[in-house]
């Protein structure tokens, strides 16, 4: 997207939503796609067993209903859910999945990108077209598409005749994308993330009693994850980065109030507490 920004390029995104996914996978097409894709007979006899005869309930205010008996769809809360329905993905999407970044999909989160949006339109119907023959649904209500670097007039996009809904930020796996290629907000979020972990831990990370190896330990494990998770990738400016390490230097300070003399440089007060945290 940074790229595209930088070109005056546009790049168009879809990120597609799938209705109740888990409920939806054909069983028949799950034992097929585990066979296909190279699991032994005897683990698929296994899982056939685990998903032979189940039976559920509803449950209400007022009681429960009568058993009755689930044919299809994943079981909720297993462990071996997921890894079933990556299996069925994987299957599903292999004739109309493109090589990254023009497709890109964590399980059921799939985004879908061009540089036409008659282009991403048309890939779009295909993936509905693949996944709705194996029993799964696309749903167009909170399927979301955004422009990034959009000109004037580029229009919207729509799967089978009804317009899908135009952003301008997208929130896909833990971090938001901006339709004008900048992270200013994911950076915001991303401090507010890092005081609610300080939060959590003040009571450790402001007891005097408590050694400065042992806070620099907690700070490092609970909150500068929090801050940093996926800022890895993008390109931060100059202005982002002084946020960044603003907030952390307010964190550093907080946990030693002797630290608030002015005549600490920040420079040594970053170095003496990476040498504890590190």
């Amino acid at each position: 997207m940074e790229k595209y920004r930088d070109d005056q390029r546009e790049l168009h995104c879809v990120f597609v939503d799938l209705e109740k996914v888990y409920d939806r996978v054909p069983r028949e097409e799950l034992w097929y796609c585990m066979r296909k894709s190279g699991v032994a007979e005897k683990y698929v006899r296994v899982v056939q067993d685990m998903y032979e005869r189940s039976w559920t309930v509803v449950r209400c205010a007022v009681g429960q209903t009568e058993e009755f008996k689930v044919e299809v769809g994943l079981h909720q809360g297993s462990a071996l859910s997921p890894f079933l329905f990556a299996i069925v993905m994987d299957l599903l999407s292999e004739e109309v999945r493109q090589e990254s970044p023009w497709t890109m999909m964590f399980a059921d989160d799939i985004v879908i990108c061009s540089e036409s949006r008659e282009q991403v339109e048309e890939n779009l119907e295909r993936w509905r077209f693949a996944l709705e023959r194996r029993g799964m649904k696309v749903s167009c209500s909170k399927t979301e598409y955004m422009c990034v670097n959009e000109r004037e007039g580029s229009g919207t996009v729509r799967l089978q005749g009804e317009e899908v809904k135009k952003v301008q930020e997208f929130k896909y796996l833990g971090s938001t994308v901006q339709s004008n290629g900048e992270c200013g907000k994911e950076v915001k979020k991303r401090v507010q993330a890092g005081w609610n972990g300080w939060r959590k831990v003040s009571g450790v990370l402001c007891d005097r009693k408590i050694s400065a190896r042992i806070k620099g330990k907690v700070y490092k494990t609970v909150v500068r994850p929090a801050m940093l998770y996926g800022l890895e990738t993008p390109s931060l400016r100059k202005r982002q980065e002084s946020e960044l390490e603003v907030a952390e230097l307010k964190m550093l300070r907080s946990i030693d109030k002797s630290l608030f003399q002015n005549d600490i440089p920040t420079t040594a007060l970053t170095f003496s507490f990476n040498h504890i945290i590190d």
